[in-house]
């Protein structure tokens, strides 16, 4: 069953006529398209790709299940022209801004309006096997930018240079960009686990976290290293160890039928038994894909289930204030059986 299909399919489970898209990855899912100024129009009968000028002859090209309308700069005029008769519309409300969705509702002002922004997202959520190819050369490539990477890093280098560094190589190896705004945290700063790449320079005697990642062909990569510059004491040691073991017990745990909540728990147990719960406050992962955050997560609340096909991350961490941090990460695929952890860096503590 292609997607549209199975697209259509949850229309009819929730008794819907049509369906606007305007999310860019959920458009790029169903249509093929991966071009910019895009909504998809999508009914039990028709599919509609609406843009501009700029985008026709690709959109031809990249969505031949579509119907390629030219609708300007203003997608909810065409909308309300060929929505005409439509009774049941569902939109994503978790995307669109208040504004569009007074537009929204005055281009379908004879029908109703449903908020359903995970009818196109669970669909995402379970990987084909090409996606599944994709986010492997993605990852490959974000592991081999480490390699690379690693040898260049000395004291006196700025966060910032690591980042280039990092994107360089792999752009150098097909990559698009990089998936996200790069972690480069060193020093006192890893204790920041969103700590952006800034212009303070490595010195002796600190951790140094690298949280990057890849897009090849739309598909995300996501992988964090924590490596020591200069001599651990004890404590790096130690720190590092468990948030080790607490990586490996979650990756140990993925499998098909468990929740995220339960996945979590089995991590978070390891470092709140080490003294350190209060010191790793977000979530164990999230889902991958042609977004670098998607559904489902692994933490306290999430009640999903996992499934064959999805990819997930498994990232503790640890982060003392005015310390330090660790945070070791890996992407996993969720397997009939288990888990196939796809990230191939090394984990163990690199003393550079």
């Amino acid at each position: 069953m292609s997607r549209l299909q199975q697209m259509r399919q949850h229309m009819r489970d929730e008794n819907l006529n049509a369906y606007v898209v305007m999310r860019p990855e959920n458009g790029r899912y169903l249509s093929g398209f991966s071009g910019g100024e895009t909504t998809l129009y999508i009914t039990l009968e028709n599919a509609v790709l609406l843009t501009d000028f700029r985008y026709i002859e690709q959109a031809k090209a990249q969505a031949p299940a579509f119907e390629i309308i030219d609708a300007g700069h203003d997608h909810f005029a065409k909308l309300g022209e060929i929505g005409r008769g439509v009774h049941k519309v569902g939109f994503e409300g978790d995307y669109i801004t208040y504004v569009d969705f007074g537009k929204l509702k005055n281009a379908f002002s004879q029908a109703e309006l449903f908020s359903l922004p995970n009818l196109v997202s669970n669909l995402r959520s379970v990987k084909d096997d090409s996606e599944i190819g994709l986010i492997r050369q993605a990852v490959k490539i974000a592991d081999n930018a480490f390699k690379e990477v690693l040898m260049t890093i000395e004291i006196g280098q700025s966060e910032e240079e690591i980042g280039l560094n990092l994107e360089y190589s792999m752009r150098r190896a097909g990559a698009s960009g990089g998936s996200f705004d790069f972690i480069v945290a060193s020093g006192l700063r890893s204790a920041m686990p969103h700590g952006t790449a800034s212009p303070k320079r490595i010195q002796a005697g600190e951790f140094l976290t690298m949280d990057f990642g890849a897009i090849y062909q739309g598909y995300c990569s996501d992988i964090t290293r924590t490596v020591f510059i200069g001599d651990p004491e004890d404590k790096h040691r130690d720190i590092y160890a468990t948030v080790l073991r607490a990586q490996m017990a979650g990756i140990q745990a993925v499998a098909p039928g468990r929740s995220g909540k339960e996945v979590d728990a089995v991590a978070r147990s390891i470092i709140e038994e080490a003294g350190y719960g209060d010191y790793f406050g977000h979530g164990l992962g999230h889902s991958v894909g042609l977004a670098i955050h998607e559904g489902p997560n692994l933490n306290k609340r999430e009640e999903r289930l996992l499934q064959p096909g999805m990819v997930v991350t498994v990232e503790p961490g640890i982060y003392i204030p005015d310390w330090g941090g660790v945070r070791i990460e890996d992407i996993v695929l969720v397997t009939e059986s288990g888990c196939e952890v796809l990230t191939q860096a090394p984990k163990e503590l690199i003393i550079l």
